[in-house]
Formats: C-alpha cells, structure tokens, sequence
C-alpha cells in the first residue's frame, strides 16, 4: 500500500486529521459539559487568575509537546530517519523522566523488561501474520480478493467503503499490527490499481485504526481506562461510554474519505519540492 513511499509525507498527511479529530472532541465535549457541567467541573478560578497556577496547569503539556517534536518534528524537517527519531525520542523520555525524578534504577529495570516483553509480542504478531499472509497468497488468496473486488463492477468509492468497513470489523478482534500485515499486502495493489494515491490511503487507513482501539470487546484503550476508573466503575460502562468517540472518529474518517485535501495539503505543503 504504502511501498516505495515517505514516511515523512505519511507523518506530514496525519496532522490534519489528527487536529480534525482532536477537535471534534473538543467541541463534543465542550457541548456536553455546558449541557451539563458537573461532567467537567472548570479548573478553580482561582488558579486560572494566577499565572503560576496557570503555569502548573500547563506546565505538564510542555513535556509532551517537546516530546512529540522530538520524534515527529524531526522526522518531518528531515532531521533524522524515523529509525533515528524513535532512538531520539526514547532520549528525550528517558531525559524527562530524570528530570521529574521518576527515573530510579528499579524504575528503569521495569521499563527495558516491558521494552522487551512489548517488542517480542509485536514480533511474534508480525511473524505469525507474515506466515498466514504467505501462504494466503500461495493459495491465491490475494488474487481471488483483488479479482472479486474488481470485477465486481462496484464503483472505487463502494470499494473503499468495503475495505474500511472490514478494517471496523477486525478491529474488534486483532490487534491493530495483525491488521495491518494482513490487510496492507491485500489492499495494496487494488487501490494502486484504481488509481488513489496511496498515501491519502495509508493515512486513512491509520485513521479507520483509530477506531479499533476502542471498539470492544478487543478494543485496548478500553482496558486502559477500565484499569484506572474508580471500582464502581463496570466494563459495560466503560464500552458504553466509547459509543460517541466513535461516532466521532467515524465522522472524521468519512470527512477524510470525501476530502483527500485533508489528509494530502500536509504533504504537499512539507514536501513542496518533491511534488
């Protein structure tokens, strides 16, 4: 799908997707707590009246925005490789955490078995995707699906759909790296074939993911939450609760779909000399 093309221009492609998500649940919400407030109580006034209150208030973006630069600003200016960014964001981390004073020997020991443990699951997922999606295509798998689909006589459009509409439904159940080496070899040469650009596609194809982190009953984002609400707290509740995020990121993703603008002024506008 993506072969042959810029990680910088895929990084470049995701930012206005990510503000366009990021603000549709900013005004969601902004609409639900003026609705009703006690969902989201506003900071004290007054620490919003005191400018260090004001500080201690932002002060903990400034670490993550730094950190954010770090690896995708870097990789955007041209910097360094995305190989490289990921080794400077792992500094710049580890850096922040010596300077919150969180970063102790034990602290670290914990931190490079979880490195470990993270990294032989993601291997182990790519390995065994890697072997499905061989033998899919020694068997013929990957012709009948691209021979099925266009032949079919759907427009490319209804094509699209269908994919994102099978990217929904593996998120429920597979990992987001599992879906990503099964369907990538699959998808790939149809949206070639009809003739998208194929970085609008692998960053509306990260978008659809966006969905599978909080799709249940695999969704991860809703373990991650269940583990930090309060005990009262059931795991329906939390299931019910992701329902309007994602509608929302539905809502981003077909905006996404039907204006390619979105996603492709980032690169153009980045990349300008290798257009």
């Amino acid at each position: 799908m993506v072969d042959n093309c810029s990680i910088g221009q895929l990084y470049a492609g995701a930012f206005l997707p990510g503000f366009l998500l990021s603000g549709l649940y900013i005004a969601y919400i902004t609409i639900r707590c003026t609705i009703k407030p006690e969902m989201g109580p506003p900071i004290p006034k007054a620490e919003r009246k005191d400018f260090i209150g004001l500080l201690k208030v932002l002060g903990p973006i400034i670490p993550a925005a730094m950190l954010i630069f770090l690896v995708l600003g870097t990789i955007i200016v041209g910097i360094a490789s995305p190989t490289e960014a990921a080794g400077v964001g792992c500094l710049g981390a580890f850096l922040i955490a010596i300077f919150k004073g969180r970063m102790g020997f034990k602290s670290l020991v914990i931190a490079a078995e979880n490195t470990i443990k993270a990294s032989a699951m993601v291997m182990w997922t790519m390995f065994g995707a890697n072997i499905f999606i061989a033998l899919y295509i020694m068997v013929g798998g990957q012709t009948f699906v691209q021979t099925l689909l266009l032949g079919s006589g759907l427009g490319p459009m209804t094509i699209i759909w269908i994919m994102m509409g099978i990217l929904i439904f593996l998120g429920c159940f597979i990992d987001w790296v599992g879906i990503v080496m099964l369907c990538v070899p699959l998808f790939g040469p149809i949206i070639r074939h009809l003739g998208f650009d194929p970085i609008w596609f692998g960053v509306l194809f990260a978008v659809n993911l966006q969905m599978a982190f909080l799709t249940p009953p695999f969704g991860f984002s809703l373990f991650y939450l269940k583990s930090v609400a309060p005990p009262e707290v059931s795991t329906m509740d939390v299931w019910k609760s992701a329902v309007p995020y994602l509608c929302l990121q539905f809502i981003g993703m077909t905006l996404c779909l039907y204006f390619p603008e979105i996603i492709l002024i980032g690169p153009k506008y980045f990349f300008r000399g290798l257009q």
